[in-house]
């Protein structure tokens, strides 16, 4: 006997995003977790889990986040394109996906909680103007929201666009493509707590409005999200905190908050480290005996005496570590072209923070191709980020790049996407590397300087420069300070790393990251106010007079590119049987040949001369040849009546031996043999497309000119 399976708790919330339905199911599936949701918004599903360990995990002093964007190309339709047809590891943009949604969500937690919680979001069905991205955010809140799990949401987000001069909420497909603008913000009802943007060149006061009418629509969506969970959220479970004795606290404070103070006063990164480090070690032997075992939180105390002074300091003083005014850039320092073999590179050092970007040209063919959920499928402008231990002093091995290095590569690459050539203008694939070799804050901003430098030394005729700073927080209640350029001590200690990036302009990339509830709109004004002067100061005064435009030419060791279009319909006259028609060419010019199905050609070779050689010999393919025309072609046959000649790949005719000189001629062979070049003159196309050709006319018409070059053609 079977009985029938019910879901008594199953429940559908529905709502609209962007004038398009968007429904939360919970209940039904995944009843395991400690709370599930599936999002609905069109034809986009995303199921999302929030699982908690029931226990802390022992040994460590953070909190154990772990968000996870699951692409499955089930939900485009399409099989995996890996040996193993399945998905394997994360692409770039699934991590940036779970970045976007971690950010928001982190600072909402308590800051002492240690039990381990994991946000899966199942990427199940994608509809493209919708964004799985944003469903999966919302998602996550809900399921957090209804969840046992101590958190302080709810938190809603959307997208925001910028088509034919209208703020768009959530674009679709096709407007996305036309935005000057996409910005992604996440926030409570009453504060933004992250912002991610990439735009062409936009002024700072339309950002801030694109972010002030996301929040509008945000508090719609917390709205929404809190209706739920009054209605079917579970009472929050309680944890172990982790705190430190008041006592033990007062004690560590009341010794060396003065020392403390003149430590972390030092400018330099390593002299402060070091001083700190012998005063904790002092702090141990002078309160281990009363308080045993609490090794860890007297390190504990010493973390919290830090932050204690920083933010007194900045707060109550407005003086910062280093002795900078609050809107004081650190030295700054830029080179170009250090690296002799390279096709261009730039040193970008602030303060203590150094960042060496190295940019490789390619052909098209070099572009990276994407197996993803989204529309894109190849990628023509890559950046990448490095962060060795020894940027910061640590001895440890090389690994693979993880989500932090690949969302500093992310956003330095979207700060100059929108000043990158076209491919039509400069038909190049752009690989930039960032080597960050010294790091004391906001290294990511340091990569896009160093980009720009080794973008213009290269001859990459980008459409403005982009320099990148970051603007930092201390909030108190209703008290609040920005300040310019923060260094790793102030992002540490502090409540926010405001990074923005933008030409003279505007705004070309934002990120920001905060540890506090979230922003009011005064604090991100006048973060864009400090940012913006920053910017300005660092292009104009330090990158401009280190190269001020882009080199005239391109390095000798980059490859030399050529583009053009020919008729779609001659292309495969071009390829040849088997590709024998094109494979000749490459190996006879020493070239790389790319050619589309709209019949665009691109040919890449080290020195500019074999591009010409290989594009005059596709252009007389693809032409059809007329009378009067003169080529210089091979001989290729002989026959007792005269000679056929190469004039183009797979393109022949014939000189009758009556052609061949201006006197008499017995044998072909006494003028020409197989092999041989001449040059020859076009006299009659028959009816059914056979060419006939003259040597003695074309030697008689070119002598007349003042001669040719080899391999030139002559109308």
């Amino acid at each position: 006997m079977i009985t029938k399976m019910e879901f008594p708790n199953e429940r559908r919330f529905e709502t609209t995003l962007a004038g398009r339905p968007l429904v939360a199911e919970t209940g039904k599936l995944a009843g395991l977790s400690n709370a599930s949701c599936m999002v609905r918004w069109g034809d986009t599903c995303v199921l999302v889990n929030a699982t908690a360990s029931k226990k802390p995990r022992d040994g460590i002093d953070f909190f154990p986040l772990s968000v996870d964007f699951e692409e499955k190309l089930y939900a485009v339709g399409r099989i995996p394109g890996s040996f193993m047809r399945r998905e394997g590891r994360p692409s770039e943009r699934a991590i940036l996906a779970s970045r976007l949604i971690d950010r928001p969500i982190r600072p909402l937690f308590p800051s002492d909680m240690r039990n381990d919680v994991v946000i899966s979001c199942t990427v199940m069905s994608v509809d493209h103007d919708n964004l799985p991205e944003i469903a999966a955010m919302i998602g996550t809140s809900i399921a957090l929201s209804i969840s046992d799990i101590p958190w302080g949401g709810p938190i809603g987000g959307v997208n925001m666009g910028y088509v034919n001069g209208a703020y768009v909420v959530c674009p679709n497909s096709e407007q996305r493509q036309k935005s000057q603008l996409n910005v992604t913000v996440a926030g409570t009802a009453d504060k933004v707590v992250m912002i991610e943007a990439g735009a062409d060149q936009f002024p700072d006061d339309q950002m801030l409005r694109a972010i002030a009418i996301a929040h509008d629509e945000i508090k719609k969506l917390v709205a929404f999200i809190d209706g739920i969970k009054k209605e079917i959220g579970k009472e929050k479970f309680d944890f172990e905190h982790i705190t430190v004795p008041a006592e033990m606290y007062e004690d560590v404070k009341n010794y060396a908050e003065a020392q403390v103070r003149e430590a972390i006063l030092a400018v330099d990164k390593t002299v402060r480290d070091k001083a700190i480090d012998a005063l904790t070690d002092e702090v141990i032997e002078k309160f281990g005996e009363k308080y045993p075992d609490s090794e860890k939180l007297f390190g504990e105390c010493m973390y919290k005496l830090q932050k204690y002074v920083v933010r007194r300091m900045l707060l109550d003083e407005q003086k910062r570590v280093d002795g900078r005014s609050l809107t004081e850039v650190r030295p700054l320092a830029a080179e170009v072209g250090l690296l002799p073999r390279v096709h261009g590179s730039g040193l970008f050092t602030r303060g203590q923070t150094q960042v060496l970007t190295t940019c490789t040209l390619g052909t098209l063919r070099d572009a990276q191709e994407l197996d993803t959920i989204y529309e894109e499928t190849e990628k023509r402008y890559m950046h990448q980020y490095n962060f060795p231990g020894y940027s910061v002093g640590e001895a440890k091995p090389s690994r693979s790049p993880g989500r932090r290095e690949i969302g500093h590569g992310a956003l330095a690459e979207r700060a100059l996407e929108c000043v990158i050539p076209s491919v039509e203008e400069f038909p190049y694939s752009f690989r930039l590397v960032s080597e960050v070799l010294s790091s004391n804050g906001s290294t990511s901003q340091g990569s896009v300087c160093g980009s720009t430098l080794a973008l213009m030394d290269a001859g990459v005729p980008i459409k403005a420069p982009v320099a990148g700073i970051s603007c930092g927080l201390v909030v108190e209640g209703d008290r609040h300070i920005t300040f310019t350029d923060i260094q790793g001590i102030e992002d540490f200690f502090g409540d926010m790393d405001f990074k923005v990036a933008g030409t003279e302009k505007g705004i070309t990339a934002i990120q920001v990251d905060i540890k506090c509830d979230g922003l009011t709109m005064e604090i991100i004004e006048e973060a864009f106010e400090k940012t913006r002067v920053a910017r300005m100061e660092i292009l104009n005064e330090v990158m401009l007079p280190c190269i001020p435009a882009p080199r005239p030419e391109l390095s000798a060791y980059a490859p030399k590119m050529v583009r053009f279009t020919i008729d779609p319909e001659k292309i495969r006259d071009v390829i040849g049987k088997g590709g024998s028609v094109i494979q000749k060419i490459t190996a006879d010019t020493n070239t790389k040949i790319d050619i589309e199905d709209d019949g665009s050609v691109c040919i890449a070779a080290i020195n500019a001369a074999d591009c010409d050689a290989a594009k005059k010999t596709i252009l007389a393919i693809v032409k059809d040849p007329e009378i009067g025309d003169i080529f210089y072609g091979k001989v290729v046959r002989i026959m007792s009546f005269g000679a056929f000649v190469e004039i183009a790949p797979g393109k022949d005719g014939l000189i009758h031996i009556s052609k061949l000189d201006n006197r008499r001629v017995e044998k072909v062979e006494d003028v020409l043999n197989i092999g041989d070049m001449t040059w020859v003159k076009v006299v009659e196309i028959d009816d059914k497309g056979r060419i006939n050709l003259s040597r003695k006319d074309a030697i008689a018409e070119i002598n007349a000119r003042g001669g040719a070059k080899p391999g030139e053609h002559i109308r």
